[in-house]
């Protein structure tokens, strides 16, 4: 049984909007990439436990998240979903950020995971201290796509 891409990238989105790593995790191909497109291919990460902890670093200090459905358009292996996501700190600071995520789904995983977001609306509303925290945190996911997305 084939299992359409859409329906592997919404679970994959559904997984992650209620945190469970070890779900997320078994939407990932053991080689997928996963790139933060404002930051660049040398701070990406690849495979599914160094996915998680990167995204972990992200996620884990926020008292709260939200994703909301947008868009999704699959062109064969390719799925671009169009979404946005509300972050809440601890502090109280919230952001509300606009994505547009590009997947390539192979074999009922993601192989590659690209987020497009607007990084000067994050430092906007981010505490100030976001980048600095970030700064201080296991960097042992990071991982040099270059060439490869």
């Amino acid at each position: 049984m084939t299992i359409d891409v859409k329906d592997t990238v919404r679970a994959l989105w559904r997984a992650l909007s209620d945190r469970d790593w070890d779900a997320v995790k078994t939407f990932l191909s053991d080689d997928c990439i996963y790139m933060d497109v404002p930051v660049g291919p040398t701070l990406a990460a690849r495979g599914p436990d160094d996915i998680v902890k990167r995204i972990r670093i992200a996620f884990d200090p926020l008292a709260g998240y939200e994703n909301y459905d947008g868009l999704l358009v699959a062109n064969g292996s390719d799925v671009i979903y169009e979404h946005s996501e509300k972050w809440t700190w601890p502090t109280g600071e919230t952001a509300l950020l606009q994505f547009a995520t590009v997947h390539r789904v192979q074999d009922g995983k993601v192989a590659l995971w690209k987020d497009y977001w607007d990084m000067g609306t994050m430092l906007r509303q981010a505490p100030a201290t976001w980048l600095e925290d970030l700064a201080g945190t296991d960097n042992s996911w990071i991982f040099d796509a270059t060439g490869l997305v």
